[in-house]
């Protein structure tokens, strides 16, 4: 890829599960026989849109769909072909897994433009499946295969998520509390951030399972029914991992609570065997005459006697009341 050419890949799927990487192809132009070219556009490159506009022949509305800054998952049909837009984890090196890439889809029955701005991982592994002699073999299964891939990702999100989930249950009263806030509000966050993607996507997908296209074969549309039905099941797992977060941030309250009123309840508890020290101290401290006492060599050790015994007695009533 040059500095001025907005590809990344550009392959023509043989029909044999090989591809042949080829350069400075027309897709307007007729494909091989048996053939299906692959084109695949970093929309980041300035070249990017205007080749799109005047050398794809593609209509405004297609262009749009594919270079448009911010999109959700979705399938519609136009003249001859699909427009499709897909969302997958990103697991690209220094990223937030749960800041979802997208991927844009033009595809014909021997023809598939695809566009991104930030790279994706599922297309990649396209590109080394083509080595193994196990890549796609149309267009319908080029995009089948993307939907895979993608759906492996996620569900590979997904299991860290129920992991990191199960083991912050497991050290809940072990772990610092700071730490497991910390901890359950980034867990809730991703999961926030994928299910705000993940069920337009299911949906997207269900809308091809009924678009009347010859580009899809049968087995391709039992592909995507078996892809939308894995979603569904992991949009049901995120929804399960929030409410065991929910869940485990009640418990962590309430755990937190607990500790707090057994404190008070201690902080009480010798407060009211203080208070009739603190009473007698307090009247015998008075600095006026008359006091009992004052003139008894045997005061001190009367007033330590009574103290004792006003201790002993609130002691006993509160064993009797079960306080303590």
């Amino acid at each position: 890829m040059t500095n001025d050419d907005p590809f990344i890949y550009q392959y023509l799927l043989q029909g044999d599960r090989t591809a042949k990487r080829v350069t400075n192809i027309n897709p307007a132009a007729a494909v091989e026989p048996g053939c299906t070219l692959w084109q695949h556009l970093d929309l980041g490159m300035d070249s990017a849109r205007p080749w799109l506009e005047s050398s794809a022949g593609l209509d405004s509305i297609i262009v749009e769909s594919l270079s448009a800054e911010e999109t959700r998952p979705r399938s519609l049909t136009a003249k001859d072909g699909l427009v499709v837009v897909l969302r997958g984890v990103n697991m690209n090196p220094g990223d937030n897994p749960e800041d979802m890439v997208s991927i844009r889809l033009w595809i014909q029955q021997h023809r598939v433009i695809s566009a991104h701005r930030r790279p994706m991982l599922p297309v990649t592994d396209i590109v080394g499946s083509f080595n193994n002699a196990e890549g796609p073999r149309s267009s319908g299964e080029f995009l089948t295969t993307l939907v895979q891939n993608i759906a492996d990702r996620i569900g590979d999100f997904v299991n860290r998520i129920e992991e990191e989930m199960g083991e912050a249950e497991d050290q809940l009263e072990h772990i610092d509390p700071l730490e497991l806030r910390t901890k359950l509000g980034t867990l809730r966050r991703q999961i926030a951030s994928v299910r705000r993607f993940l069920a337009p996507q299911r949906d997207a997908l269900d809308r091809l399972n009924h678009v009347e296209t010859e580009i899809l074969s049968s087995r391709d549309r039992q592909r995507l029914r078996e892809e939308s039905d894995r979603v569904s099941r992991y949009l049901e797992d995120l929804d399960l991992a929030r409410e065991r977060a929910v869940v485990l941030q009640e418990a962590f309250l309430s755990q937190m609570a607990q500790e707090q009123n057994t404190r008070m309840y201690v902080l009480s508890i010798v407060a009211a065997i203080f208070l009739p020290l603190t009473f007698v101290t307090g009247l015998l401290g008075m600095n006026v005459g008359g006091l009992p006492g004052l003139e008894n060599a045997h005061g001190f050790l009367i007033a330590t006697v009574v103290m004792l015994g006003a201790t002993a007695l609130v002691i006993a009533v509160f064993k009797w009341k079960k306080w303590i």
